[in-house]
């Protein structure tokens, strides 16, 4: 049996980055709920930059892995790591899946008329190469979507995310801090090709199999993830006072903008997206790892909201395909729809924090013990 590695034991939570991506989490929440209303159009979307919050989760990650990580190579193998991550990982993007299923045949409406024509044993089988996270060809379609997880959209992250750490571990690990620069660099480089002279002016995508989708989820991975782990190496904190609060409200703001640029200037939104990925997301990271809690008041909710981040992220959504197909089927007022809506908001934290509670972190030590 392996043993943990004494500094991996010591290593110490930047408490301000968990909260900040609880911060980040819920605002993904509110942007799925509002997207029920967009039909579809990222010009007039309310929370209108949500999907950014993947791209931040992914500098965040970055930072976080090499923090943990970087100074334990001499005491662990690949396998380990691979190990460790895959404890902290799975067991919710199980738990999304099953979320996902058990909610599917309450599914249907006219948006998504496939539903009600899955039979269980293929729901059953996309459940499984769900819970495996295999990601699905474009046409094996149970819901009129192309999401590479039907079941349970937003896995579509993990799968990168799970890519990210497999390429750490294999190679960048052992990059100088100068290579590493280079290869970041090279890494902005797609992403300004993206952002300003892409056909759409924004990073929206990235979750189906379609070569186009691949191309773009893989340029949303690339510089975000290694560039947290070159902040992460370079050690270059901000220190400041108010820093959670200062780097919340910035997450809410990027968040929230408006669409820039309309449908005539389709680069000035790239540009707006790519500031936000290429700055302002290292910057928040670097402010939020410099940063001390100064209550106990604000150490108990940064660790509530960095305790619910994940699980909320990987479970609220099955609850989103739920509120849109009542909303399509039900000829309601607008109020009404978005009270039921603030209920699903309440009710993914609660979920998430139940399945923390009473699944995760249970089996997350299980697994610790028997595998660790």
């Amino acid at each position: 049996m392996n043993k943990t590695p004494a500094n991996l034991e010591s290593k110490s939570h930047y408490q301000i980055l968990d909260g900040l991506r609880g911060i980040a989490a819920l605002m993904v929440v509110l942007y799925h709920i509002f997207q029920t209303y967009d039909n579809g159009d990222r010009f007039i979307q309310i929370v209108n930059h949500g999907y950014l919050a993947v791209d931040f989760f992914f500098v965040l990650s970055g930072f976080v892995v090499a923090y943990a990580y970087d100074s334990g190579w001499g005491t662990m193998t690949k396998w380990d790591f691979y190990k460790r991550r895959l404890i902290r990982l799975q067991p919710m993007a199980i738990m999304g899946m099953l979320i996902g299923a058990a909610l599917f045949y309450f599914q249907s409406n006219v948006m998504s008329p496939l539903v009600n024509e899955t039979p269980v044993w293929k729901m059953l089988l996309v459940l499984l190469a769900g819970v495996a996270l295999i990601p699905l060809l474009p046409s094996v379609n149970i819901r009129s979507e192309h999401d590479m997880y039907p079941l349970n959209g937003p896995t579509w992250s993990l799968f990168f995310e799970y890519i990210a750490n497999f390429l750490y571990a294999l190679v960048f690990r052992k990059f100088s801090n100068t290579l590493l620069a280079i290869f970041v660099i090279l890494f902005a480089g797609l992403l300004i090709r993206l952002t300003i002279l892409g056909p759409q002016g924004d990073v929206m995508g990235g979750w189906s199999l379609y070569r186009a989708d691949l191309a773009l989820g893989f340029t949303r991975l690339l510089y975000p993830f290694f560039a947290g782990v070159l902040l992460s190496r370079m050690k270059k904190l901000i220190y400041i006072k108010n820093a959670f609060a200062v780097c919340s409200l910035l997450i809410v703001l990027i968040l929230s903008v408006p669409r820039i640029g309309g449908r005539e200037h389709l680069w000035m939104n790239g540009l707006y997206e790519l500031f936000s990925i290429l700055v302002l997301f290292p910057l928040i990271v670097a402010i939020g790892a410099g940063g001390n809690i100064m209550s106990k008041y604000s150490t108990r909710v940064c660790r509530f909201l960095g305790d619910i981040s994940y699980p909320i992220f990987i479970t609220h959504y099955p609850l989103i395909y739920l509120y849109k197909a009542w909303v399509a089927n039900n000829n309601t007022s607008k109020s009404h729809e978005l009270s039921i809506g603030f209920l699903l908001f309440i009710s993914s934290i609660v979920i998430a924090y139940a399945c923390l509670k009473l699944y995760d972190e249970p089996v997350r030590d299980w697994l610790k013990k028997y595998f660790l």
